[in-house]
């Protein structure tokens, strides 16, 4: 009959209906991470674009209502703008995600402003001798910041040296993508260099407040919300790093780990340290020279003359204000 082959029928249909996999199955745990995922593909972007901006506007802010930059590595400006240059132009070779080149560019003019306002209100030389009166006074016994460097780099009391080293870095770098664009096999191994150079550059960045809290036994002039925003960062970025669906070379995720770890040190240096002493002895930043020029209750320093055999350097500090 016509009920008895409908029931066959529908028995037949049940019988080759495909069963769901139990791999087909969704968990909450695979539910919560895909979620996770989606929004962090649109979040992240948005928060590394930003980055440059959070990070480092409050300690603007903060030195320029104080009037000084005491406490803060004028090494954190000289990292980020080699190593945002150096991801600019690694993109046209690598095209990693736009909103990572997008981030470096707005870096390149945050760093800028940082430093202009660092050099702007550095603490002036010491007129009386004493430990009181020196500008680095917890670092320059036996300290890494005591030495110094070669042609005094970025220890300049002059700001004009700063500036020129950025404008001939920016323009050697223009020049090389220019020459070797033209030969392709030089160009992929040139990108591929300074992508892993620069990424290597800013996966230091921690390292010069570290050891100038480490050397001074404080964290004074560094701001919080500069450390809460490094450690933010650093979890967002990893995170999207090792789930997002666009291209991220594996040099962005090994440097962003090592970076993270050194940010997490930092951390554990500002709940030991705080803020230290009442009477500031503040972090080296520019002037490592001065580590032997000012002694407690030493002569006066000796001016510096240049014979006709040593002429300045290109990065001349002789037109000190």
């Amino acid at each position: 009959s016509s009920l008895s082959r409908r029931r066959r029928l529908s028995t037949r249909a049940a019988v080759e209906r495909p069963h769901p996999s139990p791999s087909s199955l969704s968990t909450p745990q695979q539910v919560a991470m895909s979620w996770l995922s989606a929004c962090a593909g649109y979040v992240a972007p948005f928060f590394i674009v930003m980055s440059p901006i959070l990070s480092y506007g409050d300690q603007a802010l903060s030195m320029h209502r104080k009037k000084s930059s005491a406490g803060f590595s004028l090494d954190i400006p000289l990292i980020m703008l080699i190593a945002s240059f150096f991801r600019i132009f690694y993109w046209p070779g690598a095209r990693f995600d736009t909103s990572l080149l997008a981030q470096s560019l707005i870096m390149v003019g945050v760093q800028m402003l940082l430093l202009k306002i660092a050099l702007d209100h550095r603490p002036a030389p010491p007129t009386k001798g004493g430990e009181a009166g020196l500008p680095f006074a917890g670092a320059q016994h036996d300290g890494i910041f005591s030495a110094q460097r070669p042609y005094n780099f970025w220890q300049w009391r002059s700001p004009r040296p700063y500036w020129q080293f950025i404008l001939y870095l920016l323009g050697a770098l223009v020049v090389c993508e220019l020459l070797l664009a033209a030969v392709p096999p030089i160009y992929s191994l040139y990108s591929i260099t300074i992508g892993y150079v620069g990424l290597s550059v800013e996966a230091t960045l921690p390292l010069p407040q570290i050891l100038a809290n480490s050397q001074s036994r404080s964290c004074r002039g560094f701001r919080l919300s500069v450390l809460v925003a490094w450690l933010g960062g650093d979890a967002m970025k990893i995170f999207w790093f090792f789930t997002a669906t666009t291209e991220i070379p594996l040099a962005f995720k090994v440097c962003g780990i090592f970076q993270a770890g050194c940010d997490c040190f930092l951390g554990i240096q500002y709940y030991l340290y705080g803020e230290g002493e009442d009477t500031v002895k503040e972090h080296p930043m520019e002037e490592g020279q001065w580590s032997s020029a000012y002694k407690p209750g030493g002569n006066r320093p000796q001016s510096r003359s240049l014979s006709p055999s040593r002429r300045p350097g290109l990065f001349s500090d002789s037109e000190v204000e």
